[in-house]
């Protein structure tokens, strides 16, 4: 096992661009406010032993400049569980000290603070771990758990793919073709849609299945990871059995009306819960890209990140075909720790706000087949896994209650100050690494 680090303290503000990789990753991280709450941990990589005190560093910025006799309040506590800490403070000579306390268990601390400078208010928080690989799943293993996967794949696959695929030429660069592709899935007459690009010079290549993160949208085609090196075949799937080539109303629509929070649609139900379809649907993928004539044959890999590093996990686990994955701040981790008093992974199906609709036998249940951290138990291929610990959306301590549990060769990139948004170096190192994974038998 290998973990890799990015401190914020050690590292500053990254600014290189990789152009290669750009698109790909989030600009909220470019975003600033005139007025900046800066929280230092004492420990340059933000980690801490269970029983460890720890210490904040508070400075109110504007224009780089600390800020004297302002007033800041803040709560600590357990990550995305009420505060046992709340207090407030003046901040004199640029700078003020808190003690955090610790935590008599593995898991992470919030510390959220608030300021209010002329008339606006501001705020920031940051995240730091208590022995984080210790952190281990509340999410049970079913008994019936590989019997249930093995009969819905044997289901799935007797329905024909039939594709259809179309060359976009506005989408072709010089070196890669690509192509709007439909695959039938699930039963007669319902589909899933892709983007395939293939290399232009002829020859066989590996491949890479790209998954989607969460919502009702048009994914994007693959041509900067297809032209890597000396290329390869890249499908970036939707998810939701919607062509890809429609107008955003379109889509706009659905996220909000028939499909809005998909992630809880018959939920009750482990045979008709919304992601069964998913996950069959990511390894019926793998059965076309396995048709092509370009594909080596052999070297198969998934990507993805939040909703797309949950399914890379997932597919990974579901078909052996794939030899290698690379999988972001994967969400569907652990969405039962809420109900043991931590923070639970997207879409926060247990979350207090949700606790009264979902908390029932069957819904708890049926979590147990689709849970990221059961498929994190099968893995048996290796893996780059990353994501930081300030991530509200897919929390670290559900990462790493999957993390935790896989027995397979796996690294890890820890970049400590981003939330839902990755660093290009991350990519860098990930796919650089995917790259070589899927190439090495070449």
């Amino acid at each position: 096992m290998k973990t890799i680090t990015c401190n914020i303290l050690r590292c500053g503000l990254i600014i290189v661009l990789l152009s290669l990789f750009q698109p790909l990753v989030s600009q909220k991280k470019n975003f600033r406010n005139l007025v900046e709450i800066e929280i230092v941990p004492n420990h340059t990589d933000w980690t801490y032993d269970v029983g460890e005190n720890v210490e904040f560093t508070l400075r109110v910025v504007r224009a780089n400049v600390p800020l004297n006799n302002v007033g800041l309040s803040y709560e600590i506590g357990p990550e995305k569980c009420a505060p046992t800490i709340t207090d407030s403070l003046f901040i004199t000579g640029g700078e003020a000290r808190i003690q955090g306390g610790t935590m008599a268990m593995p898991g992470f601390m919030t510390c959220t603070c608030r300021v209010t400078v002329e008339g606006k208010e501001y705020e920031n928080y940051i995240n730091v771990a208590f022995s984080p690989e210790r952190i281990l799943p509340t999410q049970i293993n079913p008994e019936k758990f590989d019997s249930f996967w093995k009969k819905s794949l044997e289901k799935a696959s007797q329905i024909p793919l039939e594709p259809v695929i179309t060359l976009v030429p506005e989408k072709c660069t010089s070196r890669t073709n690509v192509y709007h592709v439909r695959l039938q899935h699930w039963r007669k007459d319902t589909y899933l849609y892709g983007w395939l690009c293939v290399p232009k010079k002829e020859g066989k290549y590996p491949a890479l299945l790209c998954l989607p993160g969460a919502g009702v949208k048009p994914v994007p085609a693959e041509v900067e990871l297809a032209e890597m090196g000396e290329g390869m075949i890249t499908f970036a799937m939707g998810v939701n059995g919607i062509p890809l080539t429609l107008d955003q109303e379109v889509y706009d629509n659905l996220r909000y009306g028939v499909l809005k929070d998909y992630g809880y649609i018959h939920l009750d139900s482990k045979e008709h819960y919304y992601y069964r379809r998913i996950y069959t649907g990511c390894v019926r993928a793998i059965d076309f890209i396995t048709t092509l004539d370009e594909y080596d044959g052999e070297n198969l890999g998934v990507t993805g990140a939040s909703q797309g590093g949950a399914l890379s996990i997932v597919t990974a686990a579901l078909d052996k075909r794939v030899k290698a994955l690379v999988a972001f701040y994967p969400a569907l981790c652990d969405v039962t720790g809420y109900l043991h008093h931590r923070a639970g992974g997207w879409p926060h199906i247990f979350a207090p706000s949700k606790m009264k609709l979902n908390n029932t036998p069957d819904k708890i249940a049926t979590t147990q087949y689709y849970d990221v951290v059961n498929f994190a138990r099968r893995l048996q291929v290796p893996g780059y896994y990353s994501w930081g610990y300030n991530d509200a959306t897919t929390p670290p301590t559900s990462c790493y209650a999957a993390y935790n549990v896989i027995t397979a060769p796996k690294h890890l990139y820890i970049a400590h100050q981003t939330a839902h948004w990755r660093l290009p170096e991350q990519n860098e190192i990930t796919y650089s690494w995917l790259y070589k994974m899927l190439t090495k038998a070449n």
